[in-house]
């Protein structure tokens, strides 16, 4: 086993660190730094990544990555290396936005530029700096926008090693999701490694459902790898879908649902109703096939086109 070598920092095979990463400078003059747990084993064993707050609203994934680390359930690893990296969009987190200054999208962003915008740089310095030193990864997510996402992990069918993990992690829904460029999950492939997504939850809220089943999953995860003792039961198993699509609003209104995420529905089954704001009418939305809600939308005024639940299908 080799030194893992991060900024100007070595850590060797065996011990802990934390490094604060400098990234970028605001224009305030204030330093951004990427805050980085590595936790080494002597005994030989895979790398991996778990990383949050990609989108610097989306506060599960944070609070998920926050809580294995404070409660110190990597201190002594039994085999192998866990980089853990609570948040990586800190300008987002501040401003309780997914993006940064210019709008930009860090997850659209990979593999980024030294010399680019904030966006572009934060994406090379994982891409740079951490990934070439994983063997796979894991990175939480919440829905945006006001929707929630049921727990669920998300893979591509290209990637073997990440449908390997999913079947391990045993989330209640994998989602086979097609590889998007410019996202961390992109770049990792490209390199060669394998990054999985997973999603719960709902942007600036905690969920402790999301929270809990991602815990659960990493643990069933790092057990298999061998790198710690014990991991949670799994209850059952994951429904695997192969295909989603969103169900959207057919007019302007107020959106009262009369499902939620996590549940089976069958074609034609009405899902919520649409109301105009001045209580002369109302329509219906009906499942346009039978599938499992793995996602919707909790605000109720909705624009003509605005997506409402997200169907998934086996």
């Amino acid at each position: 086993m080799t030194n893992i070598e991060i900024g100007d920092q070595s850590v060797k095979p065996g011990t802990n660190a934390f490094i604060e990463l400098f990234m970028a400078r605001l224009p305030s003059g204030t330093e951004i730094k990427l805050p980085i747990h590595i936790f080494r084993s002597h005994q030989p064993g895979p790398t991996v990544l778990l990383s949050g707050g990609l989108h610097g609203d989306e506060v599960n994934g944070i609070e998920i990555v926050r809580r294995m680390v404070y409660a110190k359930h990597f201190q002594r690893l039994k085999a192998g290396t866990i980089i853990a990296i609570p948040i990586i969009n800190i300008f987002g987190f501040l401003n309780f936005s997914r993006d940064v200054p210019d709008g930009k999208d860090v997850n659209r962003s990979f593999p980024g530029s030294p010399t680019g915008s904030l966006a572009s740089v934060v994406a090379h310095t994982i891409s740079a700096q951490i990934l070439p030193h994983i063997d796979f990864g894991i990175d939480f997510h919440t829905g945006g926008a006001s929707r929630t996402n049921y727990p669920q992990i998300r893979i591509s069918d290209k990637d073997e090693k990440g449908k390997e993990v999913a079947s391990i992690f045993k989330a209640p829904f994998t989602l086979k999701s097609s590889l998007i460029s410019g996202s961390l999950r992109r770049c990792a492939y490209d390199l060669g490694k394998s990054v999985i997504v997973y999603e719960g939850g709902e942007s600036l809220r905690f969920q402790e459902l999301a929270i809990d089943e991602a815990i659960k999953g990493t643990f069933r995860v790092l057990q298999h790898y061998g790198m710690i003792s014990s991991s949670p039961k799994v209850k059952k198993e994951s429904i695997v879908l192969e295909d989603s699509k969103w169900i959207r609003a057919d007019m302007a209104g107020l959106f009262r649902p009369f499902k939620k995420s996590g549940q089976f529905v069958k074609e034609n089954q009405v899902l919520g109703k649409i109301t105009d704001v001045a209580g002369q009418y109302e329509i219906e939305v009906e499942a346009p096939e039978s599938g499992y809600l793995i996602g919707h939308n909790n605000n109720p005024v909705v624009n003509r086109g605005d997506a409402l639940f997200h169907l998934g299908t086996t």
